[in-house]
């Protein structure tokens, strides 16, 4: 037997997945093992079957055979997306950004000083991502320091891997009610953080989040900065979502640049993600770049609240690490299949603009909801594919599940890429039958 662990699950059948290297691997007949600490210990051709069983001690009888309609995939990472606007998904779609805020989003976030508020609507968002198939979420929260932690606690109690950001916002907000002190923010945000990871959560952090620079002074970004680097944290906002919005930053910056704001300010490192950068200039990229920080494509709301459109080609012609993001209630569905359509929608309506030559691919896009959001948030090296000794964050699709919106023909029994871009484009939550995160099988739900 292996130092590795005891081996918990062996999985054989049909794996997709990206690596580094492609974009799109599915792999026919395979065989994955995972240990009691939900790592992946092997994961090799299933005609390696028996000298496996030698090697880890697995019964025959251990292994879980897919069907020929079903398959593995990785969890779906969406790197930014609003807990508390998940209330009034589907609704409030009338207008552009700041207005929207006003209207509509600043006053449903002040409820969330209700702890049993915020515990129906953290309990559904986190159950219905999870079965969406988001094993991993980069959440805001709102700036309650309670409500904050309830979410990480629902999460940690679901078993979704999450980020957790208490929102710090103390100017330029319509809603008096809905901001706190500069001082508050920095006091709260480090009382968070500390309870947070008093906890020792397997698989929830904290992540420092100042909603955004226009909501933000400079003394209050300097000092989410500090807490940030003193405490090696991940940070996430927003950045030119909005023209409009970018002209306010700058006006209450002076001489620099949206992206500069950040950088200036210490929140733009390897660990931050920033949503939305519709409106990014090629100087901005290229010190995107540089920091090593990360942007989240939200598509849906891009387009929903009359944003922009980002050019996912442009953000990879300067190496920015780029991940997919649901930006509920932007967004209009809380699901990241909707977000990777949406992905491929977007450029090509770019390229009937002119502004790309080709749009991206299902195969594109299917990375950037797995390891691309992996890399975005730092967590590459445990999660966002199948390579042994990262943990088991997976799900298991089955294209025939009752109520499925995908028909099977007899030509496409045996052709699995065909099954996997019905999937992609014509799949729902009916069709994921099981997820794993770090190898805990977490949908279904336990029954109570």
């Amino acid at each position: 037997m292996s130092s590795d662990g005891r081996i918990t699950s062996v999985h054989r059948g049909t794996f997709a997945h990206s690596t580094r290297d492609s974009e799109l691997r599915v792999l026919k007949d395979y065989v994955l093992g995972v240990n009691e600490h939900g790592k992946i210990v092997f994961f090799e051709e299933g005609k390696n079957v028996e000298s496996l069983r030698e090697k880890w001690g697995f019964k025959p009888s251990d292994v879980k055979q897919l069907e020929t309609h079903e398959f593995f995939m990785p969890g779906m990472v969406d790197t930014h997306i609003h807990a508390p606007q998940y209330a009034f998904l589907g609704t409030c779609l009338d207008l552009p950004l700041l207005d929207w805020l006003n209207k509509y989003t600043f006053p449903v976030e002040s409820k969330y000083k209700d702890l049993q508020f915020a515990k129906e609507v953290y309990t559904k968002v986190v159950k219905r991502t999870l079965c969406s198939g988001t094993t991993t979420a980069c959440y805001f929260a709102t700036i309650h320091t309670e409500a904050s932690l309830l979410l990480g606690q629902i999460a940690n109690d679901f078993g979704q891997r999450a980020f957790i950001g208490k929102v710090c916002m103390d100017q330029n907000n319509m809603l008096e009610s809905y901001k706190e002190s500069t001082e508050e923010c920095k006091k709260e945000t480090e009382r968070f953080i500390k309870e947070i990871q008093d906890k020792k959560f397997a698989h929830v952090k904290p992540i420092v989040t100042p909603r955004f620079a226009l909501s933000c002074s400079s003394a209050l970004l300097s000092s989410l900065g500090e807490i940030a680097k003193k405490n090696d944290l991940h940070i996430q906002s927003h950045i030119s979502e909005n023209k409009t919005e970018v002209e306010v930053v700058e006006s209450l910056f002076p001489g620099s640049s949206y992206t500069d704001v950040y950088k200036e300010h210490g929140l733009l490192t390897n660990k931050t993600v920033m949503a939305h950068a519709c409106h990014l200039t090629e100087s901005e990229l290229k010190t995107f770049h540089e920091s090593g920080a990360g942007i989240a494509h939200c598509p849906n709301s891009n387009v929903t609240l009359i944003s922009g459109i980002l050019n996912v080609k442009k953000v990879q012609k300067y190496n920015v690490k780029l991940g997919l993001g649901t930006d509920v209630a932007g967004g209009y569905s809380s699901s990241m299949l909707d977000s990777l359509r949406r992905t491929v929608d977007s450029s090509k309506v770019l390229c009937i603009q002119g502004a790309e030559t080709q749009p991206l691919t299902y195969k594109e896009a299917f990375r950037l909801a797995t390891l691309g959001g992996s890399e975005v948030l730092s967590i590459d090296d445990c999660t966002g594919n199948f390579e042994v000794g990262k943990d088991f964050d997976a799900l298991r699709v089955n294209v025939c599940a009752p109520g499925s919106l995908i028909d099977l023909f007899s030509d496409d029994k045996d052709k699995t890429e065909v099954i996997l871009e019905k999937f992609l484009h014509l799949g729902d939550d009916r069709n994921i039958v099981e997820v794993y995160v770090a190898g805990k099988q977490v949908v279904p739900f336990p029954k109570s």
